[in-house]
């Protein structure tokens, strides 16, 4: 959204009228990660046009200027762009940064989009000389002290960073270092908002004498003032507002709700439905729908058989109605003894086993994608990350959706989240207050209910348990032999590495 990206920047850099500049994130003309649309010539081609004309509607508005990131092709039949900052001035592109260290793990494919700029240099800007590095150059030492061998006053470093466990301070550390060599005051800043599979936290910040002496929130759009001053050779930045960055559960619950939030909205729909089974996951997705898209944009649909029990039902209305959602009830025994019917002649002679159960488990999905075609809702699905992990899950069942808040999180976190949400929210979220989440559905046991009295523990071991097996094989990547070796079961690890590999094609 080019024009509307342009609007937006012109708009914010209207915010602060005395400001002498304006930074904004990587790559904001077109937004972060672009991927494959970069080779597409005529995008390349908008975008830098875009760009040009923002500078002319920044100067027209009597904006300050402005530092946009834009792919950027310095010769027209060059194969791949630079990924840039460009400093808009006067009317026109004034500067231009390119990216050195393009990355390539993780969600990162620049090597393959992007040009590797070979030249690091200054960006003038009246007396003042502004040390661009994009992102990964902050990273990384030769960039920033190449910048300040060259005279650079300020290191500023345009990032689309992707929110993961622990990358505060992996930012503020990097940042740090590049202080400590330099002698320069580093400015951060970061896009913000749900891209496909990636969510961005924002939480620009301003670090000058080892300290973090201002900062933006978490997962909202904002922006706040900074003075960037000289003291004979030295320069540093004045103290500003420090945002309140909010620590485990809260960050995580932030994330998911962006994320949900920008996925479904950006993907044109306005609400979303989920099956309300009584469970702590349905529970916690439905409150995440809730705080992303509003009550009245979420859509909640009971869809009890014969093993459901009454609790459970009981517990469904009473977070829906905390909620303050609508809730419908489709019973699905009708559809199974119909399913009964149809297959009992191929059926014949076998014992029931979970092929029965998974049966329950499709009707439901095929209940709830009928009402997402019939109402335009987008179906949002309720599984964690440990039965994803393990298949503990219907294909086309319990997985039908088109998108899932909670599929990276583990069991053990939704537990934690559901508990934290109970007691907080963050400041944007569209929810009520308080307890959303009865305590009922946080303490009993997990099950599937689609057996006589099943429970999630009958086939695998215990969240706790379970989680530290996954973290260990999914996250630190260690051996089975690693894991024996921190007190597991060798059984134990080796079934569930096995469960892990087995449920790929599920995933």
């Amino acid at each position: 959204d080019l024009a509307g990206n342009r609007a937006r920047i012109v708009a914010a850099a209207l915010q602060s009228p005395d400001a002498d500049l304006v930074i904004t994130p990587e790559l904001s003309i077109c937004g972060y990660p672009p991927e494959d649309m970069i080779f597409r010539a005529s995008f390349v081609d908008a975008c830098m046009a875009s760009a040009e004309k923002l500078a002319e509607e920044l100067a027209a508005a009597g904006a300050p200027a402005v530092v946009v990131g834009s792919p950027w092709k310095d010769d027209p039949a060059a194969p791949k762009p630079f990924n840039t900052a460009l400093l808009l001035a006067g009317g026109t592109v004034a500067g231009v940064a390119r990216k050195v260290h393009l990355p390539n793990y993780g969600p990162f494919d620049e090597p393959r989009t992007f040009e590797a700029a070979t030249e690091v240099k200054p960006v003038p800007f009246g007396d003042w000389q502004l040390g661009l590095m994009i992102c990964e150059d902050m990273w990384f030492s030769p960039v920033s002290q190449e910048l300040g061998r060259q005279g650079a006053d300020i290191l500023i470093a345009p990032h689309g960073s992707p929110y993961r466990n622990g990358v505060k301070k992996q930012r503020t550390d990097h940042a740090a270092k590049r202080e400590a060599e330099t002698g320069l005051p580093v400015l951060f800043v970061n896009q913000v908002g749900g891209q496909d599979e990636l969510v961005f936290d924002g939480g620009a910040f301003a670090l000058s004498g080892g300290e973090i002496v201002a900062s933006l929130p978490l997962f909202c759009e904002a922006q706040t003032d900074v003075r960037l001053v000289r003291e004979g050779t030295a320069r540093r930045m004045e103290q500003g507002v420090v945002a309140n960055w909010p620590e485990d559960e809260a960050r995580a619950y932030e994330a998911v709700v962006t994320g949900t939030r920008d996925y479904v909205q950006k993907s044109g729909f306005k609400r979303g439905v989920l099956g309300l089974s009584g469970g702590i996951d349905s529970a916690l997705v439905a409150a995440i729908a809730v705080d992303a898209l509003g009550a009245e944009n979420v859509h909640c649909v009971r869809l009890p058989s014969r093993y459901t029990s009454d609790a459970s039902m009981i517990d469904a209305a009473a977070c829906a109605n905390a909620l303050g959602v609508r809730l419908d009830t489709v019973a699905i025994e009708p559809g199974v003894l119909a399913m009964g019917d149809m297959l009992g002649e191929i059926f014949a002679g076998l014992a029931e086993d979970v092929t029965e159960e998974n049966i329950q488990s499709r009707l439901r999905g095929t209940v709830l994608m009928a009402i997402s075609n019939k109402l335009g809702s987008m179906m949002l699905t309720t599984g964690n990350k440990s039965e994803m992990a393990v298949g503990y899950a219907t294909l086309y069942g319990d997985m039908n959706g088109g998108y899932n808040p909670l599929k990276d999180l583990y069991k053990t976190e939704v537990f934690a989240i559901a508990r934290w949400r109970n007691r907080a929210k963050p400041s944007w979220a569209l929810g009520p207050d308080g307890e959303v989440i009865p305590e009922a559905i946080i303490t009993k046991p997990p099950s599937a209910e689609l057996r006589p009295d099943q429970k999630d523990e009958d086939s695998l071991p215990p969240y706790d348990d379970l989680d530290a097996i996954l973290m260990g094989l999914v996250e630190d990547e260690v051996s089975v032999d690693a894991l024996v070796e921190r007190g597991f079961d060798r059984a134990v690890v080796e079934r569930m590495q096995s469960l892990l590999f087995r449920a790929e094609f599920k995933r």
